[in-house]
């Protein structure tokens, strides 16, 4: 039987490594990975057959590899970033807006603003700097929102396919992998020819998004700085606003042609489709316009009209393009910590938490904060207006200790049945892992006996990210694993 290594990359790149597991361990995490309520995305290692990585929405990124396999991923890894702006999670490096980012008077080198991650050093020099400078775009076919971000630029140093940007569509948060005057590695070459170095610039994209679902629907410029930060950098190397291979095609569909000749001769925006010697068919039919900045109408389908189009378009059951657009302006005014993936066009719980937590922001209460969107809700949120969703921490939410969890379960376990400690706390809890489907809604009562400490269990060991096995998923709350329950709930996790 096969054991593999089992590590944790996390977001500012250091790594935990767990030892080694058995193939039903890395079956159960295949398993939990592809369940719908789990916030987990799996990847196969693109040049080791059986070496496989669980994509978080933590941002930290689980690898398995076959032992025996050249290279364990168990050897730690120090960031060589060293940004002094504020992150926006821990180990995030921001880059300074310093003369570290202008080459000369060439061009932005590093985006003000963007997360680093990894060390910086993903290609070399042009092949063709005397050619035109170009964007070439591509789609990672996976979900957006979250920390994906960091967790799948993580697997594409991982696996050497490195762009230089991965932008989050949801988020609007922009990760850098190297500097935009070197090559990336993102492409396949055209013969002799390397695709990578072509141009004086070639700035890479993945963008978080699926090919068959294109990210500028429903997705406003207006409102996305981090993108706006994007384009910047790249008129500063004189990228033309225009595709000189035409709109990327929809996909799945017929390839369009890759012309030899566009592509070493012309510069702007390309997508992957339209490079010589690859195979692949992403971004898909994004809108043009809205891509390089402008108001859309490029070809794509449109977005949903501004008027509001009623309140059964919304609710449980509700299905359709509206519920889309509704959590995309949700996120966009601080509602993403509600969403494990990106809002989608089914109708969930992420979307009347957000909604009722923009309707609060308003002041409102009662019928008028039901989290389901009105007129007044809708026309808030198409033009921008009204009071954003607070971050968590200026809410108000309940603020859970571990300290008192713990203290709770060393009385309450082995005291008579329904005996209580921190009650309103344990109660919290309790209720998100009834909404996780870990705990029947019966035993949320406040006291955290034998049945609540088995649910929490088994939240250590799927959804608070699997790595929590044996003695480290023993039911007792830790500050990890129950921010991560905090993150998904709206409540704020406290030592």
């Amino acid at each position: 039987m096969t054991s593999f290594h089992a590590a944790i990359v996390h977001p500012d790149r250091s790594t935990t490594y767990c030892g080694e597991v058995d193939e039903a361990h890395v079956a159960t995490a295949r398993a939990i990975a592809v369940l719908d309520h789990t916030p987990r995305f799996v990847r196969e290692h693109r040049n080791r057959p059986g070496s496989l990585f669980v994509l978080r929405d933590d941002g930290d990124l689980d690898v398995y590899e076959p032992v025996g396999v050249e290279a364990a991923p168990h050897t730690p890894h120090t960031p060589t970033g060293t940004g002094t702006g504020t992150g926006t999670g821990t180990g995030e490096a921001v880059l300074p807006a310093t003369a570290e980012l202008l080459s000369g008077a060439s061009g932005t080198v590093w985006i003000p603003g963007a997360i680093r991650i990894g060390d910086g050093s993903i290609g070399g020099a042009m092949d063709t700097p005397g050619n035109p400078p170009r964007v070439t775009l591509h789609t990672t076919e996976s979900p957006a929102g979250g920390r994906y971000l960091e967790s799948l630029s993580s697997y594409l140093i991982e696996v050497s396919s490195e762009p230089q940007l991965v932008y989050c569509p949801v988020t609007d948060r922009v990760a850098q992998l190297g500097p935009l005057d070197e090559s990336a590695r993102a492409l396949r070459n055209d013969g002799q020819r390397r695709t990578n170095r072509e141009g004086k610039v070639n700035i890479q994209i993945e963008v978080l998004a699926y090919a068959k679902d294109p990210w500028t629907t429903g997705w406003d410029p207006a409102q996305k700085p981090g993108w706006g930060s994007v384009l910047a950098a790249a008129r500063s190397w004189g990228v033309p606003d225009e595709f000189p291979a035409g709109p990327p095609a929809p996909y799945p569909g017929p390839d369009k042609p890759r012309s030899r000749s566009v592509w070493q001769n012309s510069g702007g925006y390309f997508g992957h489709c339209d490079v010589p010697g690859n195979d692949h068919g992403d971004p898909g039919a994004l809108d043009t316009s809205k891509v390089l900045g402008g108001a859309g109408g490029g070809g794509a389908p449109p977005a949903a009209g501004d008027a509001f189009p009623g309140a059964d378009r919304f609710g449980p059951g509700a299905v359709n393009e509206y519920v889309t657009r509704l959590g995309r302006m949700l996120v966009s005014r601080g509602g993403g910590r509600f969403y494990r993936v990106g809002p989608g066009p089914e109708w969930g719980a992420a979307d009347g938490r957000a909604t009722e937590a923009f309707q609060h922001a308003q002041g409102w209460t009662g019928s008028d904060a039901d989290g389901i969107p009105g007129p007044t809700t809708w026309e808030l949120l198409v033009t921008g207006r009204g009071n954003d969703i607070p971050d968590a921490a200026d809410t108000g939410t309940p603020r859970i200790s571990v300290a008192h969890l713990v203290a709770a379960a060393e009385a309450d376990i082995p005291a008579p049945d329904g005996h209580t400690t921190h009650a309103d706390e344990v109660r919290v809890v309790e209720d998100a892992l009834v909404a996780e489907g870990l705990l029947d809604a019966r035993y949320a009562d406040g006291s955290y006996g034998t049945r609540t400490r088995d649910a929490y269990a088994a939240w250590q060991r799927s959804a608070a990210g699997g790595s929590y096995t044996g003695r480290a998923a023993d039911g007792i709350p830790g500050l990890s694993s129950l921010q991560r329950l905090a993150a998904r709930h709206g409540f704020t996790a406290t030592p």
